[in-house]
């Protein structure tokens, strides 16, 4: 019956083709030694070569290491080849900055893709079954998730992982190892109510079924299966929106807030999932509560602030876009200091820049075309030699409604903090007469008195 079960879901959702090579994660508990046997069985059927692969996280001390020989017994009894590691999982979390439950699915995930490419395998079989399914659901209901988590565990994902059981019951599970005489390996901790997971399994679920609906578990999967239709339609057009508004990196991924902020909220938050997707591969551990933190970066009032997410996530608001990185973004400090002639030009090399000078009468001034990019002052309000430099700390400038501090400035001007040691302050020897093409001092403003000025332009290179 288990069998037949197994095969339909294979069927149904094209988890095997013939001539597969699939690597099994075996715990040893029941849920993977079920998926194993049944795999065995199946193999001369679907024409499949099958290896087991097991992680030892050196949690549990002596029954690891009974696990670890359970697997090598069994694995030998069926002829199957099996590989399993060993590694010190709370001092890799302690070392990383990871929860056990987060650094061990990373290392197992891991190990599964190494042995993957050692065998030239072409898919990786993990034992989730319908109950995992029921609980996955529930969790991400307390944790607030979108339609998105609701879809619960997938039958197949885009790296080969394939889950052949996720139709099957947990009490069907253990009914066939009791058949086959396998003798999994129970682990204690899963009877612990200790974990959120094993709280949901062993009271929660338990609570539901006496109380409110027998077939709970059913009904949840039923559901989760009926919002899978509607999600993947969204999806699909999120896929779409993502690549026009996205530009995409290695490591980051570019949201253009012009296109972005017109679509609708179920498109803004899939576009964000899928942009940390590229990034990490998957989005694991990314509730919706920080998509929707990411989110509230469109509001203006948001302009170069930065938050973080799990796994190493930065999200950075820029002023035309949002940025999601693995990358902190540091501001590194640009000093420079370069005398200016009156007439002339010196490079701005720290800054790729070229800064040009002319001075001129006000009649010539007036009648020559000046872009944003220049600036006029009046000649003889200049005092001693000019010079171009990075800002230094306590700078002022003077400005219609008073003195303002660059760094004020700057933060009024919505320029990232990264960027604001690019631009370059023009002084004489007695304050500032701009900062950059951005803003002109009120001391060197040209009025009727101006007899000749002095044109300085900004020129990238």
């Amino acid at each position: 019956m288990i069998l037949e079960k197994v095969l339909s879901t294979i069927n149904k959702y094209n988890l095997i083709e013939d001539g597969d090579k699939i690597v099994l994660g075996l715990s040893g508990g029941p849920d993977s030694v079920c998926l194993l046997h049944i795999l065995y069985r199946l193999k001369e059927i679907l024409n499949i070569e099958v290896y087991a692969a097991h992680l030892n996280h050196q949690i549990r001390g002596i029954e690891a290491q009974k696990d670890a020989l359970y697997i090598s017994q069994i694995c030998e009894d069926l002829g199957i080849t099996s590989f399993v590691k060993s590694i010190n999982v709370p001092q890799y979390c302690k070392e990383n900055g990871l929860s056990i439950e987060e650094g061990a699915r990373k290392l197992r995930y891991e190990m599964f893709e190494e042995i993957k490419q050692k065998t030239k395998s072409n898919k990786i079989a993990i034992g989730h079954n319908l109950n995992d399914q029921a609980e996955t659901i529930l969790m991400r209901v307390m944790r607030g998730t979108g339609l998105q988590g609701l879809r619960g565990i997938e039958y197949i994902r885009d790296n080969g992982i394939i889950r052949p059981i996720l139709d099957i019951e947990r009490s069907e599970i253990e009914a066939y190892c009791d058949k086959y005489e396998l003798n999994p390996r129970i682990d204690k901790t899963n009877l612990q109510t200790i974990y959120t997971r094993n709280k949901i399994r062993l009271e929660l679920i338990p609570y539901m079924k006496d109380n409110f609906n027998p077939s709970v578990i059913e009904s949840i999967v039923r559901m989760s299966k009926s919002l899978k239709s509607d999600s993947d339609y969204i999806e699909y057009e999120a896929k779409l929106k993502f690549k026009e508004v996205s530009s995409l990196n290695s490591d980051s991924v570019e949201i253009n807030l012009q296109k972005y902020v017109n679509l609708h909220d179920a498109i803004k938050v899939r576009v964000l999932r899928n942009g940390i997707k590229h990034i990490l591969g998957d989005t694991n551990f990314v509730d919706q509560r920080h998509i929707e933190d990411v989110m509230e970066l469109e509001n203006e009032n948001k302009i170069n602030k930065m938050i973080t997410l799990p796994r190493g996530i930065f999200a950075y608001r820029r002023k035309n876009i949002i940025i999601l990185t693995t990358k902190e973004i540091v501001s590194e400090d640009i000093d420079f200091c370069y005398n200016i002639p009156s007439n002339g030009f010196i490079k701005i090399k720290e800054l790729n820049l070229v800064l040009e000078t002319q001075t001129m009468s006000i009649d010539r001034y007036k009648s020559i075309k000046v872009d944003k990019t220049s600036k006029g002052f009046d000649f003889s309000k200049v005092k001693g030699g000019i010079v171009v430099r990075s800002r230094n700390q306590g700078d002022k400038i003077k400005l219609a409604a008073g003195s303002k501090k660059i760094k004020e400035l700057f933060i009024d001007l919505k320029i990232p903090r990264e960027d604001r040691c690019k631009i370059p302050v023009v002084t004489d020897d007695e304050g500032i007469l701009c900062v950059g093409d951005y803003k002109t001092s009120e001391n060197y403003k040209i009025d009727s008195k101006t007899k000749e000025v002095l044109k300085i332009s900004f020129k990238k290179l």
